[in-house]
């Protein structure tokens, strides 16, 4: 049984990959959101703590941030990042780290197909949000907001799924293999 400091360093853990991983920004030409690494980081520190602890770990990186701290991409902070054109991108993390510790919690982390499929959707779950909450933000119709805030996104969408599958699926089979 975890102890309730372990409990808040594993959330805090987290929210500190996700920060770490917004660094790594690419400008995306014609979009106002770059590419970054904290999709990565969300995915995977959900198929490590589960549906409830995974989501606190977003929760508290977006709080972090918006109170000031250097997390969001580029090294941002403050609430205008939370309600400009990467805000929807970032509110996503939260329900998309739930429903990928749900579903890891089922296994679908364990073997590499599933690992893929299932880390691209939470992807997807993150642009589909912030797709149209840079819509509203940036005032474009639907079919605009895909081309610059989904589209560009599908490749490193999908390389991050990859490396997150090979990720945990490599680390489950450690584990089985220590398990024998």
């Amino acid at each position: 049984m975890r102890t309730r400091v372990q409990e808040i360093a594993v959330i805090l853990g987290a929210a500190l990959c996700t920060a770490l991983f917004a660094q790594v920004a690419l400008a995306v030409p014609g979009s106002p959101v770059p590419v970054t690494g904290q999709t990565l980081a969300v995915v995977v520190t959900a198929a490590a703590l589960g549906p409830r602890r995974g989501m606190l770990g977003q929760l508290t990186y977006l709080l972090l941030g918006a109170v000031g701290l250097p997390f969001f991409a580029k090294a941002a902070s403050g609430w205008g990042a939370l309600l400009g054109p990467t805000g929807g991108y970032l509110v996503g993390f939260i329900p998309a780290a739930f429903l990928v510790g749900l579903a890891a919690r089922r296994g679908y982390d364990r073997r590499l197909w599933t690992a893929v499929a299932l880390f691209l959707a939470g992807q997807l779950h993150v642009l589909v949000i912030g797709m149209c909450w840079l819509s509203v933000a940036k005032s474009l119709d639907l079919a605009t907001a895909f081309q610059k805030g989904f589209v560009p996104f599908l490749p490193g969408g999908l390389l991050k799924a990859l490396i997150a599958g090979l990720l945990t699926s490599m680390a489950w089979r450690f584990v089985r293999g220590r398990q024998t």
